[in-house]
């Protein structure tokens, strides 16, 4: 079998709040609990595992690969809610996505400070913009 990334634990100060906060930008099913976390999983069998932790969190990056509809989608619920956001992961265009690829990519912060992005086109799939 070839190697696969199966899951990841995401630190949270509230684990709930935190999985509730991407599956409702991303669109996707509601977590569910699986011993101490809450588990959003993603369509390609990947889960990100919410634990709550105390203490101070690291600033994590976790991106999405997602339809141009989805993307739509997803950004406008970015705008509707008011959420920050970038072109770049050095948040020097705000409020601005990028094209790069020939695709659309935006960066934004989850409640705790990690990195989130949506793009529609694997980075050095295609042409620079």
């Amino acid at each position: 079998m070839p190697v696969q990334l199966n899951h990841t634990i995401v630190h949270a100060t509230d684990q709930e709040r935190s999985a509730r906060f991407l599956t409702t930008l991303l669109g996707l099913p509601d977590a569910t609990r699986f011993g101490p976390f809450t588990v959003v999983e993603v369509a390609n069998g990947v889960s990100l595992d919410y634990m709550t932790v105390s203490g101070p969190i690291t600033g994590q990056h976790y991106a999405f690969l997602v339809t141009e509809e989805e993307f739509d989608q997803i950004f406008n619920r970015i705008k509707e809610q008011g959420i920050d956001h970038w072109a770049d992961p050095y948040k020097s265009k705000p409020q601005q996505i990028n094209t790069h690829d020939g695709g659309r990519g935006v960066y934004w912060n989850d409640p705790d400070g990690h990195a989130l992005e949506i793009i529609t086109r694997p980075y050095g799939s295609g042409s620079e913009a």
